[in-house]
C-alpha cells in the first residue's frame, strides 16, 4: 500500500476516477486491522485521510479487512477471492457495513480508489 499521500495523489490525479465520482460528497471509512482512516471526498477527489482516533468518528459506511488480505487485494494478479472487494465479502474475508446506498450508487467509483492503492506502509 502507498503512502496515504501518494493514494490521495493516485486518486485526484485520474481525470477519468474523479469524473465518474463527482457526485460523491461523503466520509468513508477504511479499516486495515486495528486502524481506521476517515476517507473524505467531495465531488470524487480525496480531500483528506485521516487516522480515526476517536471511536465515535465514523463515515457514511465501513469497509475493513485484515492487512493480509488488502495486500493480496492489491497484488497485480490477486488470487482468487481477492479480486473484488465484493467477492471478499462473500468469502468474510471483509467487512462492509453502515448506510451502503451511497456505496452501491457509486460502486466502481470506490472499487477503483480502493484498488488504486498498492503494498503497505500506513
Amino acid at each position: 500500500m502507498q503512502s496515504i499521500n501518494n493514494w490521495i495523489t493516485r486518486v485526484n490525479s485520474n481525470k477519468r476516477l474523479v469524473h465518474r465520482g463527482r457526485w460523491v460528497n461523503l466520509t468513508f471509512t477504511f479499516g486495515i486491522d486495528d486502524h481506521d482512516f476517515l476517507i473524505k471526498i467531495n465531488n470524487g477527489v480525496i480531500t483528506s485521510i485521516k487516522k480515526r482516533t476517536v471511536l465515535t468518528q465514523s463515515g457514511t459506511f465501513r469497509i475493513h479487512g485484515k492487512s493480509e488480505a488488502w495486500e493480496k487485494h492489491w497484488l497485480k494478479i490477486p488470487p482468487k477471492d481477492y479480486h473484488d472487494i465484493f467477492a471478499m465479502l462473500a468469502k468474510k474475508i471483509i467487512v462492509i457495513d453502515g448506510n451502503l446506498i451511497p456505496l452501491m450508487q457509486n460502486l466502481q467509483y470506490f472499487k477503483d480508489i480502493i484498488i488504486s492503492n498498492g503494498a503497505s506502509d500506513f
